[in-house]
């Protein structure tokens, strides 16, 4: 059998393989060698083929151009037959890779595992201790020097609720003030409208009149997710909710002209050898929306645009990331008058973009958080300059020049069964004036679409599960179904898809989820008729969101928790 000519060097194949990637010319190119006998053809050159194709995104049209391009050099059939051998190797292992990921159109939702939480949430041993709690901080471990542990709202207190049903409900409604007030905050910032000043009072206090039940903290519903933090030195462990959605970190202080009840003592200024009250001259003070100065000494006043806020003396103080390291002169309000507030925490952690927040006061380069499963008592951490994950799927981190709080990811599309949806770019774009867009929020629960964006999601949905028995739906919920009778049930999937390529494959857990314990589920999507969309924390479970602002992404990495 003559000797088979494969000239890699050849202009027109090297322009073809080029175009395709660099990775396939060099991966196809025999070193040191023009002439291969096909009967004695190395292994070598088939695993770079099956490892060209199985890392790189080339077309199967490229492909088949360089298979037509070589063919014409070739004289016998038997040259030509172990080309479609090759050919075969480049092809295959693209279609399965593709056919096995986004392309696949049915999930498996776990519907007893599901049922069966919702009952643990109400089991004897379901809330953590703090001795517990404490416990799993001082064993766990990170990648990140910078480490908190992150705590379901669930693994710390045990519902007080009757069942899951009503449990449901009430995190239903939290979220939705929750949700207003990001919006009216995003549309306070579109239309250059401050916060009215603090008023000037006789002490330290604002006056009792002011009133705002801030049932779920900075903002309704953001109390889902807790770290233990150490404030002061010695640092005096407390609980405080993580958000997204906000920018200064504040604690309760005494003394307290108003406090809600906390888990933990409250903080006393007086107790810390590094608690320094901030001047009013100072860039941290001058930083904040609202703030007032007295004696020279720098006032602070959060509200979260639904009414609630906090409001005390702007200090600066140490903070302790476990039995790990402490960051110092770290700025947060002293709080010494809080209405209501979440469940036990001390205060909050601000994590969203504006220069008060935690990472930017540390000079993060990047965190990352988990949230597991909010009816889980397991734990994961929240870490800063850990990067983001290797094979994490990513979207363009985008920012708005009206309110650099919010993190902006570029979603320009969703899929329902592998089939991308007919959604306008306008319904999911981020516009110049700061209005519109899609935001990752760590307090929100449910996502939120545009109405017409939400409608195309639940009609394809629906659509595609017209074998499940439906019922009827349950407070913002309007797509549900009884699963009752069922163990297992093949559904839908469902994809986020962003501008550089990447797509995201939610779990089918995070998106039909249990509203009670009778086996009624509900997609977990719904409309908003503002022009801002948000990706809650119930997407999120399950999943490291990474926030790397060196390179200006948002990563996500299921089941990295």
């Amino acid at each position: 059998m003559p000797n088979l000519t494969l000239d890699l060097a050849s202009p027109i194949v090297a322009a073809v393989l080029i175009q395709s990637s660099p990775l396939a010319y060099c991966s196809c190119c025999l070193p040191n060698e023009s002439y291969v006998n096909p009967l004695s053809f190395p292994s070598y050159i088939y695993s770079n083929i099956v490892i060209f194709s199985s890392h790189t995104h080339t077309h199967l049209s490229i492909i088949i151009i360089i298979v037509v391009v070589i063919s014409a050099f070739l004289s016998s059939m038997a040259e030509r037959a172990f080309l479609f051998y090759i050919f075969s190797a480049l092809c295959i292992p693209i279609v399965i890779s593709r056919s096995l990921s986004l392309s696949s159109k049915t999930t498996v939702l776990d519907v007893s595992l599901s049922i069966q939480k919702t009952l643990d949430v109400f089991s004897a041993g379901s809330a953590m201790s703090v001795q517990k709690s404490v416990q799993l901080e001082q064993i766990s471990s990170s990648s990140s020097a910078l480490s908190f542990q992150l705590h379901s709202r669930s693994s710390l207190h045990r519902a007080q609720h009757r069942d899951y049903s009503s449990l449901t409900l009430a995190r239903l409604e939290r979220d939705s003030v929750r949700v207003k007030a990001l919006q009216a905050r995003l549309n306070l910032a579109i239309n250059g409208i401050v916060d009215p000043d603090l008023k000037p009072v006789g002490t330290v206090f604002v006056d009792d009149k002011l009133e705002g039940p801030v049932t779920s903290g900075s903002s309704q519903g953001s109390g889902e997710y807790f770290s233990r933090v150490g404030i002061g030195r010695p640092p005096r462990e407390v609980y405080m909710v993580l958000d997204t959605g906000s920018d200064v970190n504040w604690v309760q202080c005494a003394p307290c002209a108003d406090c809600y009840q906390q888990t933990d003592p409250i903080y006393e200024p007086a107790a810390s050898a590094s608690y320094s009250p901030l001047t009013c001259e100072t860039r941290q003070c001058k930083s904040l929306d609202v703030s007032e100065c007295r004696n020279n000494s720098c006032l602070y006043e959060v509200s979260y645009g639904d009414g609630s806020y906090t409001v005390g003396d702007f200090v600066t103080e140490t903070i302790t990331f476990g039995d790990s390291a402490s960051v110092s002169s770290i700025a947060i309000g002293c709080g010494h008058n809080n209405e209501g507030l979440f469940v036990g925490a001390a205060g909050l952690i601000g994590l969203g973009g504006g220069s008060l927040s935690f990472p930017s006061q540390i000079n993060a380069s990047s965190f990352s958080y988990c949230l597991v499963d909010r009816d889980s008592d397991s734990a994961s951490t929240l870490e800063f300059d850990s990067g983001t994950e290797p094979n994490a799927v990513t979207s363009p981190l985008l920012r708005s020049r009206k309110l650099n709080t919010f993190y902006y990811l570029d979603l320009t599309g969703l899929s329902v069964a592998g089939e991308l949806l007919s959604i306008p770019p306008s319904a999911l774009r981020l516009d110049d004036n700061g209005d519109g867009g899609v935001i990752v929020d760590s307090g929100t629960a449910v996502t939120r679409l545009q109405t017409e964006a939400y409608k195309s999601l639940r009609d394809a949905f629906v659509k595609a599960t017209g074998n499940l028995p439906s019922t009827d739906g349950v407070a913002l919920f309007d797509t549900c179904y009884d699963l009752s009778s069922m163990k297992r049930v093949e559904v839908p999937t469902v994809s986020f898809h962003f501008s550089d390529g990447n797509a995201l494959l939610l779990p089918a857990k995070n998106y039909l989820i249990p509203v009670d314990s009778a086996g009624t589920f509900c997609l977990a999507f719904a409309p908003t008729s503002s022009s801002l969309s948000i990706i809650g924390n119930i997407q999120q479970q399950g999943t490291r969101v990474s926030f790397d602002f060196a390179k200006s992404l948002i990563g996500f990495s299921p089941n990295k928790c």
